[in-house]
């Protein structure tokens, strides 16, 4: 699919050189489209087209609304990544020459953070595991060569000292590991059970950051040490898909920040892009992907401000080889898109899941707003209770989805009068919480205690077996709901 390769990427940009002023200061600097300036040059702050505007995304808000900071951070580091402060009070010596390795089903937090912590204290990374796809693709995007596997480390050297990298828990450990040899943890996890339990002292720097990889750039930076361009980039890579591109519930500000320093030090072209590539390869292990993972992954929203209809439509985009794997759990992610909706007060919200071998999608509907925009605008075939239509050939956000929505709500579309009450009508709160499983070996986010996702596959009658529904309300008293979907 080579003209889909930069579908997301809607304005390509050079690096340019520029004069800005940061305070009272004037610099000379080359600006790549990762940092604020030039997503500003590029496309200014939201993309405009007549009735239609296409918001930032999360990951290049963050870039742009902490420009000063980053700057600021970078331009005290030494220019040279290979320069080390002479004086290196606050790094301990117990890491140095030691083995950082991850968990086990290790992704690629675990990878880059130990990665990157190996270059910080002047160790050796290892795998706990084999990596994934999105890992095997931040590896080939920065040219990192695959660290070797702890079992081989260890064979060559049973005595070397440990450091644990995001994981503290026993049960994430490779059987490889002695107890007696860990010297170090590194992580962002809670301490439950089946944490390790050592004899002696050891050094710990657990922080509650989205990322493991946020903890070891924010070191690299206070201790004066500029990371490589390839360690800062696969960092950045790291911290984006820990916090589902800065959205997910554990993301902080720190995580913010590390992304818009690292994104400059690594000279992304654009961050966007860049969030949208590393999901797609991500997404080839579907299986291992949560609701929530795959209907936000990708995700864009757009404003409208046409005669009949003003508001915000997000369009999500789940690329695969076998759509069979996705259509199959449509049961998780429609109720999962109704909360998504609600969240970020969205008027409409929409699913595309692309087979890119066939080059066939199908668009996930989860409400009658939804159901009656997309028979206007697209008119494909409909199944599974007007939850799903097939949209045939259609394959692009950009090209097929996007300007065929424009098209229709230019024309006058407007929302039909006495519109059918659907699912989005039950209060946010009872849509459950965002949390993340510390059992899983995944590490994947998740929904609990949704009302939609309590009720298995009903939202209405609760009878066993009966699909999602998005003409039945959930069986609730009337002081739960809101009186608009």
């Amino acid at each position: 699919m080579a003209e889909e390769k930069k579908e997301d990427q809607d304005v390509p940009v050079a690096p340019v050189s520029l004069l800005s002023t940061s305070g009272n200061r004037k610099r000379k600097a080359e600006h790549h489209a990762g940092a604020a300036e030039a997503l500003r040059l590029a496309v200014g702050t939201d993309k405009k087209y007549d009735s239609i505007t296409r918001h930032r995304t999360e990951v290049e808000r963050a870039v742009i609304d902490r420009e000063e900071q980053a700057e600021e951070i970078i331009e005290s580091l030494p220019k040279d990544s290979s320069a080390v402060p002479r004086v290196e009070l606050y790094l301990p010596d117990i890491l140095r020459d030691t083995v950082f390795v991850g968990h086990l089903v290790t992704d690629l937090d675990s990878v880059a953070g130990a990665i990157g912590a190996a270059e910080l204290y002047g160790g050796i990374p290892a795998l706990a595991s084999e990596v994934n796809s999105e890992t095997a693709f931040a590896l080939e995007k920065f040219g990192v060569e695959k660290p070797r596997t702890i079992e081989d480390i260890l064979k060559e050297n049973p005595e070397v000292d440990i450091c644990l990298v995001d994981h503290q828990q026993t049960s994430q450990m490779n059987p490889s590991i002695h107890q007696d040899k860990v010297v170090g943890i590194i992580d962002h996890h809670a301490l439950q059970s089946k944490t390790i339990v050592t004899d002696k002292p050891i050094y710990i720097d657990i922080r509650p950051w989205g990322s493991m990889s946020t903890i070891i750039a924010h070191t690299f930076v206070t201790h004066g040490r500029r990371p490589a361009k390839h360690i800062a980039g696969m960092l950045l890579c790291a911290i984006l898909s820990d916090t589902l591109n800065l959205l997910g519930p554990t993301t902080t500000d720190w995580d913010r920040l590390m992304v818009a320093v690292l994104a400059e030090i690594a000279t992304v072209d654009d961050i966007q892009y860049l969030a949208s590539q590393q999901f797609k390869a991500k997404s080839r292990e579907l299986a291992h992907m949560s609701a929530v993972d795959l209907v936000n992954g990708d995700q864009k929203s757009f404003s409208f401000a046409a005669s009949g209809f003003k508001g915000e439509v997000g369009f999500g985009v789940v690329e695969t080889t076998d759509d069979d794997i996705i259509m199959d759990r449509a049961s998780e992610l429609l109720p999962e898109m109704v909360a998504c909706k609600k969240e970020k007060s969205y008027d409409c919200l929409f699913l595309a899941v692309v087979n890119i071998v066939k080059l066939h999608s199908k668009l996930l509907i989860c409400g009658p707003t939804e159901l009656a925009l997309a028979k206007d605008a697209f008119g494909g075939g409909l199944m599974e209770d007007c939850t799903v239509m097939d949209l045939g050939g259609r394959v692009s956000r950009k090209k097929d989805y996007i300007p065929v929505l424009t098209k229709t709500i230019n024309e006058g579309w407007e929302k039909p009068k006495g519109l059918t009450r659907g699912p989005s009508i039950v209060d946010l709160g009872k849509l459950g919480r965002l949390e993340k499983d510390p059992e899983d070996p995944f590490g994947r986010v998740k929904r609990t205690g949704s009302v939609l996702a309590h009720s298995a596959t009903s939202v209405g009658k609760h009878k066993p077996g009966r699909a999602f529904s998005i003409f039945e309300l959930p069986a609730f008293d009337e002081a739960e709901l809101l009186e608009d979907e």
